[in-house]
Order: structure tokens, then sequence, then C-alpha cells
């Protein structure tokens, strides 16, 4: 692991004009690793995340933390000489509007690489930079029900819980909010790419990033449906807790039916159809026999990729985690965070304005006047 003290990304500067969550959570990714993140705000409230969860909003807190704030009214048209001093003094920018409000704003990376070349530029747009839908609005439960992940996802864990006769499950409100979170995660990756690009070639890139593409990517793979048997499934035990199994393997299958006493089963991993549901419903009903805490110490020392199923309170309170010390908090937030980094709250609206503006060449007198005006 690299030295976390290194701040890989250290010297490198980031502005961020993104709202909500997939920008804010690519750039916290490149905060946690050193950069330098000028997040830019409308004077008028800031982002929006601010204020989801009441006025001291949890959200805003977990993924601004390690940045910096300026506000910027980006539909004035004082804001563009602005934005180019900073844009003048870093590395990249990152945007989430739709194509065409990017142009109007022009925050569009065509614009903004034929004035600064070097400059890397991301645009995080629901359906990226062209296409038909590029000038939709949508969410995260659109991008997940148009990449097929909503349809027949249905979760099992109980023997009511059957699929309906054409063989599919109703559809489900998600949970995770996989496709943003993918996105921020493509959008990071990509702003690091094109900057070990430059150091090559001494030019910028453009970014594009689809929230709807990311959630593509998790419809490639099998679905849990697909996986479950009685080897990889969760199990309920005697007092209404879960555990979940992942013995994919045979070594770890065969250790896990050794320690519920049913050697006989070992062979039958790959079982299928009527004689699958069999077994899974001989396991659930022995894993039913036990608590969880007298399950996992008969496990302690087994290999076999069986654990509990955490609450919040559990998770936060894992010592693999305290160790790893990628846990941090500040007031009734927890972080998480990459080990070793140290984390500085989130900003609030617009505190850093003079000090990033004033570095980036703008006098006290304009500052002045741009306050006077609203701009800032």
């Amino acid at each position: 692991m690299a030295d976390p003290a290194a701040r890989l990304l250290d010297g490198l500067r980031i502005l961020d004009l993104t709202r909500l969550l997939p920008g804010a959570y690519a750039t916290l990714l490149l905060a946690d690793l050193g950069a330098d993140v000028i997040k830019i705000e409308d004077p008028n409230g800031g982002d929006g995340m601010r204020r989801i969860g009441g006025d001291a909003s949890p959200y805003f807190e977990l993924l601004n933390r390690n940045k910096r704030s300026v506000t910027l009214d980006l539909r004035s048209p004082r804001a563009a000489t602005v934005l180019d001093a900073l844009i003048s003094k870093s590395d990249g920018l990152v945007e989430s509007f739709r194509p065409s409000t990017a142009r109007r704003l022009a925050v569009d990376a065509a614009r903004l690489r034929a004035r600064h070349p070097r400059l890397v530029c991301a645009s995080i747009a629901g359906f990226g930079a062209d296409g038909p839908y590029a000038e939709r609005a949508a969410h995260d439960i659109n991008y997940q029900a148009l990449a097929g992940l909503l349809d027949g996802s249905g979760v099992r864990l109980r023997d009511d819980a059957r699929p309906r006769e054409s063989g599919r499950h109703p559809p489900q409100t998600p949970g995770p909010l996989v496709a943003d979170i993918t996105a921020a995660m493509h959008t990071a990756l990509g702003i690091v790419a094109a900057l070990f690009r430059r150091e090559r070639t001494g030019e910028g890139s453009f970014v594009d990033v689809s929230i709807h593409e990311a959630a593509l990517h998790w419809s490639m793979f099998p679905s849990t449906d697909d996986l479950e048997a009685a080897c990889y499934t969760l199990y309920e035990t005697a007092d209404g807790h879960w555990l979940a199994l992942g013995a994919l393997e045979s070594k770890f299958w065969n250790g896990f039916c050794e320690r519920i006493g049913r050697g006989d089963l070992t062979a039958r991993r790959q079982a299928r159809g009527d004689e699958r549901r069999r077994i899974l419903d001989e396991v659930r009903a022995v894993m039913k026999t036990r608590t969880r805490a007298e399950w996992l110490a008969r496990f302690e020392d087994a290999d076999v990729c069986l654990t509990p199923i955490y609450n919040r309170a559990e998770t936060e309170a894992d010592p693999h985690l305290a160790a790893r010390g990628v846990l941090a908090a500040s007031g009734t937030v927890t972080y998480v965070t990459m080990p070793g980094v140290r984390v500085r709250p989130a900003p609030a609206l617009g505190a850093d304005t003079e000090g990033v503006l004033e570095e980036a060449g703008i006098d006290a007198e304009t500052r002045a006047s741009l306050r006077r005006e609203s701009v800032i």
C-alpha cells in the first residue's frame, strides 16, 4: 500500500462545479488522495445537497470533507473572468450539467480546452455528452431501470418470496445508489488517467461519463439469483439474526457442511432444480437451530466465507476497520476514508472564496466589487 502521508495527488487542483452525489463523491476521492478540490457553489444557497436531511446535512458532510468552498454565480456575465482566473491555476474541472446547460454557462469542455489546452475536463451527465437521451432528466432509479438492473430483481430471503409464475420476481425500489456511485468512481479514475496522459503528452483531455452507462456495467455480471444456492445465500439464525455464506469453492463448502454436521451435503454443492431447493431448505432448518453468536463461535477458526450481517452500529464498531484506520467521526457523522487519510470537515458555504480568489490573482478591490454585485 502506498504511504498515505505521500498524498498521491498533492499539488494538483481540481475545480468542482458539480451538484449532488456523483460529482461530489468523485471529487471526494480525489481530495482524499491529496488534491486541492475547490467546490464552486451558487451564492444563493449553494449545493442543494447542503439541505438534504436538514440544515446541517450529514450527506453534504460525508461528501465534501477535505474540500474548499468558493461561491460564484456562473450565470453572471462577470463570472467568466473569475472562472478563467481559477482555471489558470487548476489542473482539472468537473461539471455535472446537461450538455446544453454546460454550453449555455460556457463551461463545456470544447470551449474551456480551447483556451486552456492542458486542462482535464470531466463531465458527469445522466446520459453522456451526446445521443438521443443526452438532454433527459433522470436520477439513479431511472438509470438502473434502463440498464436492466430492476427487472425481476426481487430478493429471495424467505420461502414465501417465490418467483411469479413467469419465473420473474417483481421489481423493487433499489437501495444502494449504484449508478451514481459507479459513475463517480469512473470519473475519478478517468481524471487520474487523463492527468497521467498529460504528464506524457502535455495535453489535457475530455472525460465523458454517463451515469446510465455506469449502471450498465452492473448488468454485465451475474445476479445473485443466478448464484443463489445453499453455498451462496443468507441464513436466518435462531435469534432472528442473519449470516451470509459465500462458500462457492468446494473447500469452503466442504468445511461449512462439516461444521454444521451435514457432511453428506459436500458432494451436492452444484445441485440444480428441485434438489437444489431441497438442500437449501435443509440447511436453512439447521441454521435456525442456533443463535448467531453460537454459530460464529462454532466457525471462529474455520475458513469458509461465513460472516454476520451487521447493522450500522455493528459495522462502525468492527475492530478490523478500527485497526485499518478508515473510519473517522465528526460530530454525528462517521466518515469512511482511505487508510491514514486525515479528515478536514466539509466547508461552510463560501468559506474559502476570499483566499482562493486571492490565490488566483483577483485583487481585493475586484473581489469587493464582485461581492457587492452578488457574483460571489
